[in-house]
């Protein structure tokens, strides 16, 4: 892989980890003094691996800097002997019992203890998910921004006002009781399904797949199966999800990096092994006395495995959307409901539910409406893709709809 390429990837893979163990090692008041350690061991990368080359082994090389750093910003803020000394007797033969740990069970660790650090009560779900997304998903300010539909701004102000409650009340990095880690897991759920989303629907760059972000996404969620406190329905269920749509990642976009559509993809190149996993989570899932929104949603992915267009995959479809409209309601899943119906009862029927919704300002919307009005109204197509067209984001999203406007004129 070469360098320009290794390094947005290992800070997608490496830095949560790194500020998770220094979170850990520094306490979650020092929050700062962690990310500021991960980001100049990567600034450090990029200075010395464009005149030296890459070292042999990259991530060796991160997490020895990383404790260099960690020990020069010991000695120069005087951490050390304010915030351990007080805490072990201190001889200067035992210096190295102190240095940070950066074994794969500590980093595992570390990790989920701070997902459920940062999804603490004292501050608000938002919060708790856009810290999460921040200090251990790596994302960026805009991104977050895009995922709650807000601006940089807004967004700063949050993550600020959260780290100063999480530091005043001295939230610990550690497992909390059981009956506090149900209380938590929905948010940690939440945000690693977002981080998931992110990837998978990518808005923020024009792109339309970041596989490094579901990469990351499904092995935080196979941490939380792998920790028994954590290995519930819902996450079992969260991950077959990732499983289903992961399995189509090779048949999603060309060589030239275009979207290819479900109906256009070649299922022969769909991942079995996957689908299998898929399959085998979403039966652990049903072990429960409840059904959230993931087992819903991996039911619905589970029969788009199925290529062929069978009343009963629609009629399947048609019932789990009912019911996650049920249980949470969303204007893309309602969308996707309306799809259902015109497969099961027909494009007019299904017109008549989409132009319900009103949701104007929406590109799926219109071009959904367009896709409806197709070969029954021609103009009203055009005029729904036009709409769409002027609210897409991407390119990719606005050569597929210019697409259609094409064929819709030949």
């Amino acid at each position: 892989m070469a360098e320009q390429q290794l390094i947005p990837h290992l800070f997608r893979t490496e830095y949560s980890k790194l500020v998770a163990v220094l979170c850990k090692y520094f306490g979650i008041e020092h929050i700062g003094i962690a990310e500021d350690i991960a980001s100049e061991t990567f600034l450090s990368a990029l200075e010395t691996w464009t005149y030296k080359g890459i070292p042999e082994n990259p991530v060796a090389w991160l997490y020895t800097v990383a404790k260099n750093k960690t020990k020069n910003q010991i000695s120069r803020k005087h951490l050390f002997t304010e915030k351990i000394v007080p805490k072990i007797k201190y001889e200067s033969s035992e210096i190295d019992r102190t240095e940070i740990d950066l074994s794969e069970k500590n980093v595992t660790d570390s990790q989920l203890q701070m997902l459920f650090a940062l999804c603490h009560p004292s501050i608000s779900a938002e919060a708790q998910i856009g810290l999460s997304l921040r200090i251990l998903c790596g994302f960026g300010i805009d991104e977050i921004a895009n995922a709650f539909l807000s601006n940089k701004e807004t967004i700063n102000k949050r993550l600020f006002r959260a780290k100063e409650t999480l530091r005043l009340n001295k939230v610990q990095i550690e497992f909390p009781p059981q009956t506090e880690i149900n209380k938590r897991l929905e948010t940690v759920l939440t945000t690693l399904y977002l981080l998931f989303n992110e990837g998978y629907y990518s808005e923020s760059r024009n792109t339309i797949l970041r596989e490094d972000l579901c990469l990351e996404a499904m092995r935080l969620t196979y941490l939380l199966i792998d920790n028994e406190s954590t290995n519930q329905p819902n996450v079992n269920a969260l991950l077959a999800l990732m499983c289903f749509h992961s399995s189509r990642f090779a048949t999603r976009k060309n060589e030239n990096g275009k979207i290819i559509l479900y109906n256009d993809q070649d299922e022969t190149l769909w991942d079995k092994e996957l689908i299998s996993k898929g399959i085998y989570f979403l039966k652990q899932s049903s072990q429960g006395n409840t059904i959230s929104k993931y087992h819903l949603e991996a039911s619905i992915a589970y029969w788009h495995t199925i290529k062929n267009d069978t009343k009963e995959k629609w009629e399947n479809i048609l019932q789990l959307y009912n019911h996650l409209l049920q249980i949470q309601y969303s204007p893309i899943a309602a969308l996707n409901r309306t799809f259902a119906i015109s497969k099961t009862y027909g494009k007019h029927e299904a017109i008549l539910e989409a132009e319900k919704l009103q949701l104007t300002n929406n590109q799926y919307y219109f071009s959904l409406l367009g896709e409806l009005y197709r070969d029954i109204d021609d103009k009203k197509a055009m005029t729904n893709f036009e709409k769409a067209y002027s609210l897409a984001i991407t390119e990719s999203e606005k050569q597929i709809i210019k697409k259609k406007i094409e064929n819709l004129k030949n």
